[in-house]
C-alpha cells in the first residue's frame, strides 16, 4: 500500500467505527510504513490531535513492531522510541500491559538484554498510570522480566563481566531503576498508621522479586570485597531492598516458615535464595550492620548450617564464614542431633579438595570434646571413604594429644568411652578379606594412631582397665591384618608371577605390552604398601614388648 493509500484510510477510521479487522489491518500499515523507512509519517499519525480516540483504540498493535525497530538499533529507531513513549502515555494502561508482557513471553535470545532494557521504562509509565490491581502488575511484570534473565550466561570473571556481552550486568542494572520507585512508595506508606491490602500486595511483589534476584543471578555470582561491580551494586541494593520494604533478615534465615506464603517459592528455590542471603550478609558484609547483635556465634552457626551444605553441595565458595566467630571446643554435643551437622562434612567428603579439608577441620576445632567424640564415631561409621576415615583417625590422634596435656584430660578420650571409639577405628569392613589397597589410607593412619597410643604412659589413662582393654584390641586388630596382609600378598604375588611369565611369551614374539607394564608397576606397588604395614606392625609389637620389660 502506497504513502497516500495509507494516509486515506488512516483519514477513514477517524470518520468511521473500528471492527475486529481494523486492529490488523492498522498493525499491518503501521508495520508498512516502518519497513519503507517511514517511521516519521507514523509519528505524525500518532501524535496528530486529531486522530486520538484511534490511537486510544488502537495504538497498542503497534508496540510489537515499534519495539522491533528500537531493538535492532535502524536509523530511522528515534521517531519510533518517540511514537512508543507517546502510545505509553495515551492508550490503556491494561491494554498495553497486556501486550508488552507478550513482547517480553516472545523473545528471541540474542536479543533478550537489549529488549528487556529497552521495554523496562516503558513497564514503569505504565504501571504508574494504572489505579486498580497495582500490586499483582508489578509482580506480573518482574516475573516476566526475571524469567527471560535467567536465559542469560552469568559472567564468572572481572574481565567478563566489565565486557558485559550478554548483558546480564545491564539488565540488573535496569531492573534496579524500575524497582526503585515501588520500593520507596512502600517504604513512605509503612510509616502510616494504616496500610491498605495492596500496599502490603505490593511490598509481597518486590520481596518475590529479592527473592528470586538472590537465587538467579546472585547464587552463581563471584563477588569481592575489592571489587565493586554491577553485580556487586545489584547484590548491595537488593539486600537494602529487604531491609527497606520492612522484612527482617533474621527472619528470613532463621524463623522462615513465618514467611514462606509470601514468597511462593517451592522448598529448594527458596533454600537456594536463603543460601545466598546468608553468604552476601555474612561472607561478603553486605547490610551486616543492620542485623541483630543479640545472637550468639553458636546460634547463628547452628542456623546457617543447611546454608553452609547448600553452598557446599553446589559451589566453591568460601564456606568458613559460620563457623569463624565460634570459639575453640565450644558446641555443644546437642547440636550432633541437627541432621545438617552431619550433611556439610559429607558433601566435601567427594571432593576432598583443599577447600574442604580448611571447612571440615575449622568445624572439628569448634566442636566441644563430647561433640568430637559423637561425631567422630559417627562420620566412621557413615562415612564409607577411606581418604576421608583416615583423615578423622589423624584428629582423633591429634585431640588424643590435646586430651593428655596438662588440665585437659576427660573421659571421652582417656577413659571408658574411647574404647567405642577406638573398636570403629580397629577395624577392617570385610574382615580377612578386606581390600587392603583401598583401605590403604585408613590402616596406616590406624597403626599410627596405635604406635602413637603404645609409646604414651598408661597413667594417663582413667583406669587400669581401659590400658588393659586397649592392649586385646590392639592383639585382635593386629591378627586379623596379618591375615589380610598374607592373602593379599600371596595373591598379588602370584598375579605378578604370571604377568612375567605372559611377558616372557610374549617378548619371544613381534609384539609388546605396554599394558602389561603397567600392570606389573601396579602389582609391584601393592607389594611395597604391604612391606610398609608390615614393617608398622613389626614395630608396634616391638614397642609392646618393650612396654611388657618395664614393671608395673
Amino acid at each position: 500500500m502506497k504513502g497516500d493509500q495509507v494516509k486515506d484510510t488512516f483519514q477513514r477510521w477517524v470518520k468511521e467505527d473500528l471492527n475486529p479487522e481494523d486492529y490488523q489491518l492498522f498493525r499491518d500499515l503501521g508495520s508498512a510504513c516502518l519497513a519503507r523507512g517511514d517511521s516519521a509519517q507514523l509519528l505524525e499519525f500518532v501524535q496528530d490531535e486529531k486522530n486520538q480516540g484511534i490511537v486510544k483504540c488502537m495504538g497498542c498493535v503497534i508496540m510489537a513492531p515499534l519495539v522491533d525497530e528500537v531493538v535492532k538499533k535502524v536509523t530511522s529507531a528515534e521517531p519510533c522510541q518517540a511514537a512508543i513513549v507517546y502510545l505509553t502515555r495515551t492508550c490503556r494502561s491494561e491494554e498495553l500491559l497486556h501486550g508488552l508482557l507478550e513482547l517480553i513471553e516472545d523473545i528471541n535470545p540474542g536479543d533478550i538484554s537489549q529488549t528487556i532494557i529497552v521495554l523496562v521504562p516503558h513497564f514503569k509509565t505504565v504501571l504508574l498510570r494504572m489505579e486498580d490491581r497495582k500490586a499483582t502488575s508489578v509482580g506480573l511484570v518482574l516475573a516476566a522480566l526475571q524469567k527471560q534473565m535467567q536465559r542469560l550466561p552469568v559472567p564468572y570473571t572481572p574481565q567478563q563481566e566489565e565486557a558485559d556481552e550478554y548483558g546480564l550486568c545491564r539488565c540488573c542494572i535496569a531492573l534496579l531503576q524500575f524497582t526503585k520507585c515501588f520500593v520507596e512508595e512502600v517504604k513512605r506508606k509503612h510509616g502510616k498508621s494504616v496500610t491498605t491490602t495492596e500496599d502490603e500486595e505490593l511490598r509481597t511483589e518486590l520481596l518475590k522479586f529479592c527473592m528470586r534476584s538472590l537465587r538467579e543471578p546472585l547464587l552463581e555470582v563471584e563477588l569481592s570485597h575489592n571489587r565493586k561491580s554491577y553485580l556487586w551494586l545489584f547484590a548491595t541494593e537488593i539486600m537494602v531492598t529487604l531491609s527497606t520494604i520492612q522484612v527482617s533478615l533474621s527472619e528470613l534465615l532463621f524463623f522462615y516458615n513465618s514467611l514462606k506464603k509470601s514468597t511462593a517459592m517451592d522448598n529448594s528455590q527458596s533454600m537456594e535464595s536463603r543460601a545466598s542471603l546468608a553468604y552476601l550478609l555474612f561472607v561478603q558484609l553486605i547490610t551486616i550492620d543492620s542485623f541483630p547483635a543479640v545472637f550468639s556465634p553458636i546460634f547463628v552457626l547452628q542456623c546457617n548450617m543447611e546454608y553452609v551444605s547448600e553452598l557446599l553441595s553446589r559451589y566453591t565458595v568460601n564456606t568458613t564464614w559460620s563457623l569463624e566467630s565460634v570459639q575453640d571446643h565450644s558446641l555443644p554435643v546437642n547440636l550432633m542431633e541437627l541432621k545438617s551437622f552431619y550433611s556439610v562434612p559429607q558433601v566435601r567428603q567427594a571432593s576432598l579438595r583443599e577447600s574442604a579439608l580448611q571447612v571440615f577441620q575449622l568445624f572439628v576445632n569448634k566442636l566441644d570434646t563430647e561433640a568430637k567424640h559423637k561425631f567422630f564415631r559417627c562420620m566412621l561409621k557413615v562415612s564409607n571413604h577411606a581418604g576421608v576415615e583416615s583423615y578423622i583417625i589423624k584428629n582423633i590422634k591429634n585431640h588424643l594429644e590435646f586430651s593428655m596435656e596438662s588440665g585437659n584430660a576427660n573421659k571421652w578420650f582417656l577413659g571408658e568411652e574411647f574404647l567405642s571409639l577406638l573398636g570403629l577405628v580397629l577395624h577392617l569392613p570385610h574382615g580377612a578379606e578386606t581390600d587392603l589397597l583401598n583401605s590403604m589410607d585408613r590402616i596406616m593412619e590406624s597403626l599410627n594412631l596405635l604406635r602413637y597410643l603404645l609409646i604414651r604412659d598408661k597413667n594417663l589413662w582413667s583406669n587400669r582397665d581401659v590400658w588393659e582393654e586397649l592392649g586385646r584390641m590392639k592383639d585382635e586388630y593386629l591378627k586379623m591384618l596379618r591375615v589380610c596382609l598374607s592373602i593379599s600378598r600371596a595373591y598379588y604375588s602370584a598375579e605378578l608371577k604370571a604377568l612375567k611369565e605372559d611377558q616372557k611369551l610374549k617378548a619371544k614374539g613381534p609384539y609388546t605390552d605396554s599394558d602389561n607394564f603397567y600392570v606389573s608397576q601396579v602389582l609391584q606397588s601393592a607389594l611395597v604398601t604391604f612391606d610398609l604395614m608390615e614393617s608398622l606392625i613389626v614395630r608396634i609389637e616391638e614397642i609392646t614388648e618393650e612396654k611388657l620389660k618395664i614393671p608395673n
